[in-house]
């Protein structure tokens, strides 16, 4: 059985990598008695400074210091591995746009697959050669959709015989029934908070929404994101609650900042008539919001960053404008208004998902894996 080392943020700090990593991880050691080597980036929240924690699944001991010694442990730890799974997003590592991940790279021996979580369609001279120094060292790159391929391929020189796209995972698809059949109509977002997601637009589409949908409530659960709380604080959070004050929403719109666990987030997601991304970047290649929702058989809204284009065009959502109220409450108002509209919506999101469970997604990792190891052999 191949042996598996990650390089990641992982839980119990709360971020797309972290919840991506522990399910990749699970799923890859679900019939091997060998667990995988997480090699853990501390979050601002974790004790100390320090980039890595070292240890296997379900526990870790913590090594405290971003110094040299703490990247030879890391590097030492996924050389004992067979492959090395790195997830790559700028914020996580050191340096400027995250460059320390460089070095480690260098020194690894293990061959190593590079997971692309955010691929820049206008980088910065630094940001486009760090992503192509770190392709280059990589053995294998993946990205989650077809349209960051195409930005990899246009903007950045990096081979594309190595580039492989792999769906971001979801839990096996659940039979959600496509209409709730209650007087109220939920409107869900959830997520880190942090400036950037849009949810200023989405409390003023609902406010338009009110008027032709009166039974329609909006819901934004998730906590503020740990590095937006240690620089900034609550700052965001107290402008969206000043901002449902002053639109008098406070009765259909609820901040909801309560953490939850897997289970308490599903029965929250199947509650929801449609989920709302209103996100203002043009640029997110891969949102695990947006593919849980879709999963769940939940119709979207979405703002027409590249990732919802590409997956809602199937069928599964609708795509809003930008920074457009009136554009977002158009689109929530077509679906919570025909029931038809949802169902088909459901039906979509069922048929585009039904190859990206865990499993089938850890079994094409595995599969490039494989090919590595004979390679390298």
């Amino acid at each position: 059985m191949t042996h598996f080392g990650f390089l990641s943020t992982y839980p119990p700090t709360r971020c797309g990598l972290a919840t991506f990593t522990e399910a990749l991880a699970r799923e890859l050691a679900a019939d091997d008695a060998r667990q995988p080597t997480i090699v853990r980036v501390l979050d601002v929240r974790d004790s100390g400074p320090g980039p890595v924690v070292i240890g296997r699944i379900p526990t870790a001991t913590e090594l405290i210091g971003r110094d040299r010694v703490t990247m030879r442990t890391a590097v030492r730890a996924l050389d004992a591995c067979d492959v090395a799974i790195v997830q790559h997003e700028y914020g996580i590592y050191g340096g400027p746009d995250g460059d320390e991940i460089i070095p480690l790279l260098r020194s690894l021996s293990t061959p190593a697959i590079v997971v692309l979580h955010t691929v820049l369609i206008a980088p910065t001279p630094h940001q486009r050669a760090v992503l192509e120094t770190v392709c280059r060292l990589a053995d294998t790159v993946v990205v989650m959709t077809d349209n960051a391929r195409d930005i990899l391929n246009r903007t950045y020189n990096v081979k594309p015989s190595k580039v492989r796209v792999i769906p971001h995972g979801v839990p096996v698809p659940r039979a959600a029934a496509a209409t709730k059949h209650t007087a109220s109509k939920r409107i869900l977002t959830w997520g880190l908070i942090s400036p950037g997601k849009g949810l200023e637009w989405g409390i003023r589409a609902i406010a338009q929404l009110r008027y032709t949908v009166p039974s329609v409530e909006y819901v934004i659960a998730g906590e503020t994101h740990p590095k937006v709380l240690a620089h900034e604080g609550e700052q965001y959070r107290e402008a969206l609650q000043e901002l449902i004050t002053d639109l008098d929403l406070g009765d259909i719109v609820t901040l909801d900042n309560r953490y939850r666990d897997a289970a308490q987030l599903a029965e929250l997601i199947a509650d929801a008539d449609v989920v709302l991304l209103p996100y203002d970047s043009h640029d997110q290649a891969t949102s695990g919001v947006l593919i849980e929702a879709v999963a769940a058989g939940i119709p979207v809204v979405a703002t027409g960053f590249p990732h919802a284009v590409e997956l809602l065009g199937r069928g599964a959502g609708l795509i809003a404008t930008h920074q457009d109220a009136e554009s977002m409450a158009a689109a929530l108002g077509a679906i919570v208004g025909a029931e038809g509209l949802a169902q088909q919506m459901h039906d979509a999101a069922l048929r585009d998902t039904r190859h990206s469970s865990w499993p089938a997604v850890a079994d094409q990792y595995r599969a490039i894996a494989d090919r590595m190891i004979s390679v390298a052999a």
